[in-house]
């Protein structure tokens, strides 16, 4: 194997765990912090990408058009916690099928709107080349932004007085209201951030993959298949199941074909929890 086909794999691999980070991270917060079923997490990723989407179409820069994907799809959260989630925080059923049919009327109202058609942003960037091998600049990107994601949202949890607060809000409610508090903006707050982490996703996904509105099925499994196998390490134990899950899928896939890749990262993730019931990060000193 030579140099150059050993950078293109490496490439590839970094790409797709970087990948899976992104889009798993908002429902890390979501799922395996707050303890929310949302199922509607692939549909939030769909609204960054259209976000996305429509702001390059009025001309606004593509970068500046990702980043107004997740904070748009911050404050759609922000309003559907408010009025929806905020009555079901400890009623996991309850979450669970109220987020199904609000995924089911946000694909609706997507495809009255834009069309079932599938739209497209042009990949920025061009082709970097290493001997006989090239791949996209933008999957440079992509494994940038999941890094600086993963530093910033371990940042916010780890070292500021709002990722103190919004852990106890979770852990212990009562004792959290009793020290002060409010538990009930912090829940909102915490909500908002992973609604904007899965806008940021869509659109950072969106010059990638073809923006239609059936674009959050695609992940949605996997995303909830990576929070799960990482455990109860929500930062830690996602990008750790993005690292194993990831990284098996693109391996697979390059030497056979994606459908085995599929098949393989979906073993991996069944023989991980039978053996580690609790997550990769079941026993780790640092749950976060």
């Amino acid at each position: 194997m030579h140099l150059d086909q050993v950078v293109a794999i490496v490439v590839s691999v970094l790409g797709s765990v970087a990948t899976l980070l992104i889009v798993s991270l908002g429902l890390a917060v979501i799922f395996g912090l707050m303890r929310v079923i949302n199922l509607a997490h692939g549909e939030f990723l769909m609204l960054g990408a259209y976000a996305a989407l429509t702001a390059t179409r009025i001309g606004v820069n593509i970068w500046v058009s990702i980043l107004l994907a997740g904070v748009s799809v911050g404050i759609f959260g922000l309003v559907v916690e408010r009025l929806l989630i905020r009555h079901l925080y400890g009623r996991i059923l309850d979450t669970m099928l109220a987020t199904w049919g609000l995924s089911l009327v946000l694909v609706q109202a997507v495809t009255l709107i834009f069309g079932p058609s599938t739209n497209g942003i042009g990949t920025p960037l061009g082709s970097l080349h290493v001997g006989s091998y090239s791949f996209s600049q933008y999957s440079l990107v992509l494994i940038f932004a999941a890094a600086a994601m993963l530093t910033i949202v371990f940042w916010v949890f780890t070292r500021t007085s709002y990722g103190v607060m919004a852990r106890a809000a979770v852990q212990n409610p009562s004792m959290a209201q009793a020290l002060g508090i409010n538990t009930a903006r912090t829940n909102m707050v915490t909500f908002a951030l992973g609604s904007s982490l899965a806008g940021l996703a869509g659109g950072l996904l969106a010059p990638t993959a073809g923006v239609v509105p059936s674009l959050g099925q695609a992940f949605i499994a996997q995303s909830f298949m990576t929070v799960i196998v990482g455990g109860p390490g929500v930062i830690t134990g996602t990008s750790a199941a993005s690292g194993v899950l990831g990284g098996s899928y693109n391996l697979v896939s390059y030497f056979t074909t994606p459908f085995i890749g599929q098949a393989a990262l979906l073993v991996i993730a069944i023989v991980l929890l039978r053996l580690m019931p609790q997550g990769l990060s079941g026993n780790w000193r640092r749950q976060l």
